[in-house]
């Protein structure tokens, strides 16, 4: 797809996005068709990010120790860092990658080729403020997802190791 029709598009899959039915399925098809896609083409690519930038973040699960992937929306920033939501397709538990962060905030993140080692801290306050705004102008969905799943959606910003 041209970026032009994506562009055209984008409000249709957003919408589609916070429809429950997506909120059902997508959960099941979306993470593991980037994940096929990732694979793919060497790391370069995920099939979701001709709609909003995507990252595979690789974190330590919080009981068994073992590396789990997960394809996550993002914010690129300047340095280097993103911005990720911990939106769980709007379901009313936070993800378990957002747990493992917490646990072990030391992660890897591969985004469009480049493979990055992070650390993954919790927003808040303020500073979580000024990130949900920016995140909702590039995917205004997370707003309906906070609504659907009664809670407040975990932000963190995952910043490189130097």
């Amino acid at each position: 797809m041209g970026s032009r029709l994506v562009e055209r598009l984008k409000p249709i899959f957003q919408w589609l996005a916070t429809t429950d039915a997506f909120m059902k399925a997508g959960p099941k098809i979306v993470p593991r068709l980037d994940r096929a896609v990732h694979r793919l083409t060497g790391g370069r690519r995920v099939m979701s990010d001709r709609m909003i930038p995507t990252l595979l973040l690789t974190t330590t699960g919080s009981k068994s120790g073992e590396p789990r992937v997960s394809p996550l929306a993002c914010l690129p920033e300047a340095g280097g860092s993103f911005l990720v939501v911990g939106s769980n397709f709007g379901r009313e538990h936070h993800p378990a990658w957002s747990g493992n962060l917490l646990k072990t905030p030391q992660a890897e993140v591969s985004f469009r080729g480049r493979v990055v080692p992070v650390t993954g801290r919790l927003l808040d306050g303020e500073e979580r403020d000024r990130a949900w705004e920016q995140l909702l102008r590039i995917w205004p969905v997370y707003d309906r997802y906070t609504e659907k799943s009664g809670r407040e959606l975990r932000v963190f910003r995952l910043s490189p190791i130097r």
